[in-house]
């Protein structure tokens, strides 16, 4: 299985299979609120799963972390995809997810987010999380 994109939202959804993005592709989240501040962020996933590997359960796993690995959030579930009748031999499916979560960043600075395919790192997207000039940024 392999990873097609990993992608950072303000909001995201899956509806038959098309994705929709608002304020979808950003690497950089700036805050003009005092740290520490929480953001609400949507993040699309999609996956690329073989012929052979349809019809099984797979799991999947969202981690964000910071710079030095302190991690901020973790999510994941699972999903089975099927073969549609008159799909071709050998064909190749892909499925897209979509999730929010509620992200607390306790100062500016580096972060990535990890999608993991049963166990397995599949992508990793590093972001940064940027204060505005004059908002108050937490010593230490």
């Amino acid at each position: 299985m392999q990873v097609e994109w990993l992608i950072l939202a303000d909001s995201a959804q899956v509806v038959g299979n098309k994705l929709y993005l608002m304020g979808g592709g950003w690497d950089r989240l700036t805050v003009n609120k005092e740290f520490p501040t929480e953001r609400r962020v949507g993040i699309a996933l999609a996956i690329k799963v073989p012929w052979n590997r349809t019809n099984e359960r797979h799991e999947f796993e969202i981690e964000i972390a910071s710079e030095d690995a302190a991690p901020i959030a973790k999510l994941g579930g699972s999903f089975e995809v099927g073969r549609p009748p008159g799909i071709p031999p050998g064909q190749d499916q892909r499925i897209q997810l979509a999730l929010e979560a509620n992200l607390k960043f306790a100062r500016p600075g580096s972060f990535v987010i990890v999608a993991k395919l049963d166990g397995k790192e599949g992508q990793r997207v590093p972001f940064h999380v940027m204060s505005v000039a004059g908002a108050p940024i937490p010593a230490g």
